[in-house]
């Protein structure tokens, strides 16, 4: 049931067998951070960027990492070997550690480091052959003012909820609007929509996650000649949109059929399969080179 590795205070263990201490921070409060990272053909992809979003997580949250960048990519590296996929996903946290109940992370004196390796799939094959169904969720994405949506931290309990929705209404994933109404994310992935030719997907400072994928997709656009723009997005324009897919590092890309019932003209477009060929060339690439 739980296939995979886990590198755990110093030692590698079958992930079935891995355990923390009830006491741990991360477990208690969700104080941590975390990174997904998928590897294919036993390399991590982007891993560079992944270990640079999690040094900001920790440092926005005052949390200490003691691991350098050069040991994070060893402890990585040893831990994709250990393992018999060549491709897989990687999930990579840091706790505040152990500490007596209570909220204080002064009292937590060793943050905890935990690298799981195994396999990871947000969307069956049969979502991904006629296109996801999404519904827009009741929950509200956390304000920028509360929590960053740029901090990858270990509370996700705002997105389950979203996830709940999902569930409830029989749907694939759930996006979730700010207190202002305009589209963020999905529960686990970002957002794009074409129209009229144009890529656009709403801005980090809207609530989105400044996802890796999204970015290298909003890189590869101008690569395969297409414009892409940032921007807010209503309901209404996902409603209206020719094209609609999910994008992340577990989700890699969705092509969306359905937004609250409402059909899309194209499921996959041709926006989606430019980028799709696109992305898969660049992993190609960057996996042959290293």
């Amino acid at each position: 049931m739980f296939d995979g590795v886990c590198w755990l205070d110093g030692e590698i263990r079958p992930l079935a067998e891995a355990r923390i201490p009830v006491l741990d921070h991360g477990l208690l409060y969700g104080d941590g951070v975390f990174e997904g990272i998928r590897f294919y053909n036993r390399v991590a992809f982007m891993l560079d960027e992944h270990l640079r979003r999690l040094e900001d997580s920790a440092r926005c949250i005052a949390l200490a990492c003691p691991w350098s960048r050069r040991e994070l990519r060893e402890i990585i590296a040893e831990v994709i070997a250990a393992q018999d996929r060549s491709e897989g996903y990687i999930r990579l946290i840091i706790t505040r550690g152990e500490g007596p109940l209570g909220i204080d992370p002064s009292l937590c004196k060793q943050p905890r480091l935990i690298v799981i390796a195994s396999g990871l799939r947000l969307a069956s094959p049969e979502t991904i052959q006629r296109g996801a169904n999404l519904v827009i969720a009741a929950t509200r994405r956390l304000p920028p003012d509360g929590v960053d949506p740029r901090i990858k931290s270990l509370n996700y309990l705002n997105h389950i909820l979203a996830r709940i929705e999902a569930n409830q209404a029989g749907a694939d994933e759930a996006l979730l609007l700010n207190a202002q109404g305009m589209v963020t994310e999905g529960s686990a992935e970002n957002v794009f929509i074409v129209r009229d030719d144009v890529l656009l997907t709403p801005p980090v400072t809207d609530g989105a996650l400044a996802g890796i994928t999204r970015q290298l997709l909003l890189d590869l656009a101008n690569s395969v000649r297409i414009e892409a723009v940032e921007r807010s997005l209503a309901p209404y324009d996902l409603y209206t949109a020719d094209e609609c897919f999910l994008t992340g590092t577990g989700a890699e890309m969705i092509p969306v059929k359905h937004v609250d019932n409402r059909a899309l003209p194209e499921c996959p477009g041709p926006a989606f399969r430019r980028l799709q060929d696109a992305f898969r060339a660049y992993v190609a690439r960057y996996c042959s080179s290293r």
